[in-house]
């Protein structure tokens, strides 16, 4: 369970990202966070991932006070964690499989399970005939696929997701979005920072909308 009380974030010379808010998200949960852009939406998801820290209110992750936490225990905290990014940050110097392998090595995973567990996630993703290929002989879609293969393959318990379908035409982003919801109907949480409301239509989630820093709770959407 993820919960904000109250949460305030303020960064240095601006005005707060993010004001007062509270609200919960169960386990199993697939949620989208939407706002215009500059409305908080990535500051919310840097709260919950521990990559910020609150100016005041309190965030728990399963019950661990992110405010709290000791340096030494944020990597372990972000194990829970499958994080994606609009820019997909891979490493162009090495192939599918070699990126999709690296937080495993990070974790001390390695040998025939690591490779088991690299070809498992890019067959989830549809690029298990791809694990050779360079990411920028990539379409962006792959690329982002690449990204969500990444993500998981550390099996979190919580995938965060921030504008995952913004540099991607509607066929590729209903794509993405139907991995997504696979994960989701497996019991993974599911958080998805986006302003692409033709995506969202087409999957069941809740709705958290930010407008300018300020949560306001939206409404539950049915496929």
């Amino acid at each position: 369970m993820i919960k904000f009380d109250h949460v305030t974030k303020r960064y240095p010379g601006s005005n707060e990202a993010l004001r007062d808010a509270s609200f919960t998200i169960e386990a199993g949960e697939m949620v989208f966070v939407t706002g215009h852009s500059g409305a908080g939406k990535s500051t919310l998801l840097k709260l919950i991932a521990a990559i910020e820290r609150p100016t005041s209110g309190t965030v728990l992750v399963a019950n661990q006070n992110i405010s709290k936490l000791k340096p030494s225990a944020t990597p372990f905290m972000r194990r829970r964690f499958g994080l994606i990014f609009q820019d997909h940050k891979l490493l162009y110097d090495r192939n599918c499989f070699e990126n999709v392998i690296l937080p495993l090595h990070i974790n001390g995973v390695s040998g025939t399970e690591a490779a088991k567990r690299v070809r498992a996630a890019l067959d989830k993703v549809g690029l298990l005939n791809k694990e050779k290929a360079m990411p920028i002989t990539l379409s962006g879609g792959e690329q982002q696929r690449l990204a969500i293969a990444r993500a998981v393959v550390s099996r979190p318990s919580i995938l965060i997701a921030d504008e995952p379908t913004g540099n991607l035409d509607a066929s590729y982003a209903a794509d993405i979005m139907d991995i997504f919801q696979a994960f989701n109907q497996v019991g993974v949480t599911v958080i998805v920072a986006t302003h692409d409301a033709l995506g969202m239509s087409a999957v069941q989630g809740r709705v958290l909308h930010l407008d300018h820093g300020i949560l306001k709770e939206g409404e539950r959407l049915t496929s």
